[in-house]
């Protein structure tokens, strides 16, 4: 496995992949050094990465290898199906999985996803619409919400 650091507006995010693919995307809570020379099988995702927060990137192309149980898979497969700038509920997830009453293990695989920002666990929020639960921090999941709203409020001054 092959690892890097990268700076991005969330902090410094740690990226780990293989030929296999990525298989995790962090963002750490701690500064920690830059990766000087970015390695081969990681620089796609950087690169992807970076045009996503730059606002040029609305969608990711990557080879992912997420290590989990057959059910993290799948609930991790819905979340990449959230359209960029929108938002879904644990609710309308387990619904979508096929079993209303999984919310609990749909929320908990949620929040076991390794490739944040990449499968967008931060779409999901609860069903009347609060912030609820993120890895990352309340703070890191409102800024990625903000980032993807596509209608930008103008200054009047």
């Amino acid at each position: 496995m092959e690892t890097c650091i990268i700076k991005s507006p969330l902090g410094c995010t740690k990226i780990v992949g293989d030929a296999d693919g990525i298989s995790q995307v962090t963002v750490l809570n701690s500064e920690e050094k830059v990766t000087d020379i970015i390695p081969v099988v990681l620089e796609d995702c950087v690169m992807q990465l970076q045009e996503y927060f730059e606002g040029f990137r609305t969608q990711f192309n990557l080879k992912l290898n997420a290590q989990g149980t057959d059910f993290q898979k799948r609930v991790w497969e819905a979340l990449e199906k959230i359209p960029y700038g929108k938002t879904t509920s644990y609710l309308a997830l387990s619904k979508q999985l096929g079993d209303v009453k999984a919310i609990r293990a749909v929320a908990n695989a949620n929040g076991k996803n390794p490739l944040w920002i990449i499968v967008p666990c931060h779409r999901v929020i609860g069903s009347n619409g609060s912030l609820t639960g993120y890895a990352g921090g309340l703070s890191r999941k409102q800024w990625l919400l903000n980032h993807e709203n596509t209608t930008k409020q103008l200054s009047l001054f």
